[in-house]
């Protein structure tokens, strides 16, 4: 996402902080101050960073779950309005996706439990802190029931909408469950803007938007989705091709490289399986010396050819190449971006 910064890694995941969430720490911090002085805007501060780990730990209890299903999360996304999980790609299955998004707030549920059970109760006011750890931690437990009921609330693409999608596919085509759920999650949205119009919320405001263009951008996906649904991975298959060993010297390499049309090389190992992908300029500018296995990229997603063709799609945003296995696991082929495109193009309609 442009205007975020990687802060490090966790459970598998890029951790990242969109910059604006550091403009929203500075305007707590500010206003704390002149309210209530230096204490007041530490006190803040601390409640926001510990209110956005809850966040961080929303986040992960969705990644963690869509794991379970073989779905990776590349990125956690920190933004003044909460978190962004960026999943490869989202469940198929309706049962799927409604356990993904209810594991997010049973996050929420969790720490909420724990904090009561460790002697804290829910502040009337979120935001009355009191200068306390009883205040600061109630507060917390306050926000994380809230975080449950807003999350919940059945506006597309929030949890609640992403399960009430789910419920819906089971019954419906999963287009036409999709256009149920973003056309209600649309119609809370204007109600979210007019209340945040009445109230001056301008947070409230921007997540309005978020609903309302972020279920039109699904939609409109999920349309284009829908006219690839008879392609497999495997009609967009090159399936004969040119690889490379990860043991091979480098500048071999490069000289094939030269005089090859391929603009990626596979590296297959002894058993036949996919180890990663090689370019032609990181083999020209790799020592001679150096093995293929050193300057290859070790991320090397693949699937299975019978797979839908539309799984693609989220995998080559990511990577460069995907690679095209059989029932034994062996590389077969595999796909670029460009012969992805060709097979949409021509086969598409």
């Amino acid at each position: 996402m442009a205007w975020s910064f990687r802060i490090g890694r966790l459970l598998g995941s890029e951790l990242r902080v969109h910059a604006t969430f550091f403009l929203l720490l500075l305007w707590i911090g500010v206003s704390a101050w002149g309210s209530g002085g230096p204490a007041a805007a530490a006190l803040n501060i601390t409640f926001i960073l510990l209110l956005f780990a809850c966040v961080l730990a929303h986040e992960f209890g969705h990644a963690l779950m869509a794991r379970r299903y073989g779905i990776r999360t590349p990125d956690i996304t920190l933004l003044p309005i909460g978190g962004l999980a960026r999943l490869e790609r989202m469940p198929e299955r309706p049962g799927q996706e409604i356990a993904v998004a209810l594991a997010g707030p049973a996050v929420n549920v969790g720490i909420a439990l724990v904090l009561w059970l460790a002697g804290f109760g829910p502040m009337t006011q979120a935001t009355d802190l009191g200068g306390t750890l009883a205040g600061l931690m109630g507060g917390l437990l306050s926000v994380n029931i809230l975080l449950v009921i807003f999350n919940m609330i059945p506006a597309f693409p929030m949890d609640g909408g992403r399960v009430l999608r789910g419920v819906l596919a089971i019954f419906l085509p999963r287009l036409r469950a999709t256009r149920y759920a973003v056309r209600l999650g649309q119609g809370l949205a204007v109600l979210f803007a007019a209340y945040a119009l009445w109230t001056g919320s301008f947070l409230l405001g921007l997540v309005a938007l978020f609903v309302f263009f972020a279920g039109n951008a699904e939609l409109t996906e999920m349309r284009a989705r829908s006219r690839f649904d008879h392609l497999s991975v495997g009609d967009a298959m090159i399936g004969e091709f040119t690889h490379l060993s990860p043991e091979a010297p480098a500048g071999p390499a490069a000289e094939l490289a030269r005089s090859s049309p391929q603009d990626i090389f596979p590296v297959i190992g002894p058993d036949g399986r996919l180890g990663g992908f090689a370019t032609p300029d990181a083999l020209l500018r790799a020592p001679a010396a150096a093995r293929v296995s050193e300057v290859m990229s070790p991320e090397a997603p693949s699937l299975p050819m019978s797979r839908p063709a539309v799984q693609l799609i989220t995998l080559l945003d990511q990577y460069p190449a995907v690679g095209v296995t059989g029932p034994s696991g062996r590389l077969l082929g595999y796909v670029t971006r460009e012969s992805a495109a060709r097979l949409f193009r021509q086969r598409g309609g």
